[in-house]
């Protein structure tokens, strides 16, 4: 699949991106009905309508590529395919339950161990990021439209993390101090890898947790505007496995972050 055809897919995907996050605002307006999965996390109707939305649209747009949903996955099935959909229609469900703005909408197309495209929707704070080649990140924010691509944000001499939770483990810790980071900020969901690409935030780090469709969309616009993600030993960040689980992450802004 070339860039052109990549390009094309995303276009077509945007009015669904927006469409779903509409609905995502509404259904919450409305008073979400909410469910606990056998993993005793929460899903709620919410969920169930972005995924709706955005698999109906992807199974039109690609009719012959499978598609593997947090919602929808039969994880007793080992993923096999070279060239799949990775789909969170809500990262960060107990965000968008408590009514916070950090939750996103995933779409990711991976192609041999590679995001190659993907779309980070955000509701809430009227972002919507997407990615289709190497140097072609994008950002929707209201009417206007402009690409990203890991430009420092923060003012020289700082360096600030980003964490998924208020407390890191002496690990990451440990592992932020040799890039001299000066302050740590949480966040949750994706959003964490497209402030990244924006430059708005310098370096993320977290052991092995979550599952490839949490992170795939928000790595391909993050690697595509210029960050390097590897594993915590420098190992290359690959999708595909067969239980979807994710190993460490290590995302930089550049490998110099001062700048």
């Amino acid at each position: 699949m070339n860039k052109d055809e990549l390009k094309s897919i995303v276009e077509n995907l945007i009015d669904t991106f927006k469409l779903a996050g509409m609905e995502s605002i509404r259904l919450f307006k409305e008073g979400l009905k909410i469910e606990i999965k056998e993993d005793n996390s929460p899903v709620s109707n919410g969920d169930l309508k972005v995924n709706e939305l955005i698999t109906n649209k992807i199974s039109q747009l690609t009719p012959n590529i499978p598609i593997i949903s947090e919602e929808t996955v039969d994880l007793s099935k080992k993923n096999k395919s070279k060239i799949f959909w990775l789909i969170d229609p809500i990262d960060g469900t107990k965000e968008y339950i408590a009514g916070k703005d950090e939750y996103t909408l995933n779409a990711a197309l991976v192609i041999n161990t590679v995001p190659m495209l993907g779309l980070v929707g955000v509701p809430k704070k009227n972002r919507l990021f997407f990615s289709f080649a190497p140097g072609e990140s994008f950002l929707i924010e209201g009417n206007k439209t402009r690409k990203i691509k890991c430009e420092k944000q923060q003012p020289k001499g700082e360096i600030v993390a980003l964490s998924s939770v208020i407390k890191p483990s002496d690990l990451i810790l440990n592992k932020l101090k040799e890039h001299n980071v000066t302050s740590i900020v949480k966040m949750a969901s994706s959003y964490k890898f497209c402030v990244i690409a924006t430059g708005e935030y310098d370096i993320y780090a977290a052991r092995e947790r979550a599952n490839e469709w949490d992170y795939a969309a928000g790595h391909a616009i993050a690697q595509n505007a210029g960050a390097i993600i590897k594993t915590l030993d420098e190992k290359t960040f690959l999708y595909g496995k067969e239980d979807y689980k994710n190993p460490s992450i290590l995302i930089k802004r550049s490998n110099n972050l001062n700048d």
